[in-house]
C-alpha cells in the first residue's frame, strides 16, 4: 500500500510503501473499546475517600433522650443523616486498573491507524526538524498541510524544538512513535507522522518473528517426501 508523502510545505515529494499489517487493518470495534477503556481506567488515580460515621470527628453521646421530646428519635451527631455526619457508601482508595493481553492491545493500536489512514485522517511528513523553536513556523507548517482542527504530531525520537513549537497550539500534540496508544490517536481528529515514525510504528507492531499475517496456507502444492 502506497501513501504519499508531503513537506513542510504542503506538496506531495513522494510516495512510500506501509506495511498493511500495520495500515490496512479491519477495524474491531470491540477491541479499540475495549482498549480505550482499559487506559482511561488504568489512568485513574483511584485516590478519592470518604469518612464513615465512625471515622469522623465528634461526640457518640445521644443528642436527646429517646421519649417524651416530641422529636425524632436521634443517634449521635455523627449519623450520616445529619451534616458532617459520615458519608454512607462513600469513596474508598481502590485500583481502577484492567489488565488486557499485549496482542489486543496492539490490535486496537493498529485498527486505530489503520482507521486514520482509511478515513485520510493520516498525513505522512518527508522530516520535521526545527532549528529553534517558533510556534508561528509550527503553526504555519500545520496550515500548509490542512489541518484546521486538533491533531498528534508522531516522530520517531522527542524532538525538543518541535515539542516547545507546539506546545502553545491548541488541540495539537507531540509524541515519540514509541509511546503511541489508542486514546492520544482517535482523541484527536488528523494523525501526522514523519516517515520516520512510519518505519519505528512498523518496527514495533509490524509482523514478529514466527507469526504469520493471517494468510491461508496453500494445500495445493505438492509436498515433497
Amino acid at each position: 500500500m502506497q501513501v504519499p508523502v508531503y513537506n513542510t510545505a504542503g506538496e506531495v515529494v513522494d510516495h512510500i510503501e506501509v506495511s498493511e499489517h500495520v495500515f490496512a487493518v479491519p477495524f474491531n470495534e470491540s477491541v479499540v473499546h475495549q482498549a480505550a477503556v482499559r487506559q482511561q481506567a488504568n489512568a485513574r488515580q483511584g485516590t478519592a475517600s470518604s469518612k464513615t460515621r465512625g471515622e469522623v470527628r465528634g461526640s457518640t453521646v445521644k443528642l436527646f433522650m429517646q421519649k417524651h421530646t416530641g422529636r425524632a428519635r436521634a443517634g449521635s451527631i455523627k449519623s450520616p443523616l445529619r451534616r458532617g455526619g459520615g458519608i454512607v457508601f462513600g469513596p474508598k482508595p481502590r485500583s481502577y486498573r484492567q489488565a488486557m493481553p499485549k496482542k489486543m492491545r496492539q490490535l486496537a493500536l493498529r485498527c486505530a491507524l489503520s482507521a486514520k489512514l482509511r478515513d485520510e485522517e493520516l498525513i505522512v511528513l518527508e522530516q520535521l526538524e526545527l532549528e529553534q523553536p517558533k510556534t508561528r513556523e509550527m503553526a504555519g507548517i500545520l496550515t500548509a498541510l490542512g489541518v484546521t482542527s486538533s491533531a498528534l504530531v508522531v516522530t520517531s525520537e522527542p524532538e525538543e524544538n518541535v515539542i516547545k513549537s507546539a506546545r502553545n497550539l491548541p488541540g495539537i500534540n507531540i509524541t515519540p512513535a514509541s509511546l503511541l496508544n489508542t486514546v492520544d490517536i482517535l482523541s484527536r481528529k488528523m494523525l501526522l507522522m514523519t516517515v520516520a515514525a512510519v518505519r519505528k510504528a512498523e518496527e514495533i507492531w509490524g509482523i514478529s518473528k514466527g507469526e504469520d499475517n493471517g494468510a491461508v496456507p496453500d494445500t495445493t502444492a505438492p509436498v515433497n517426501n
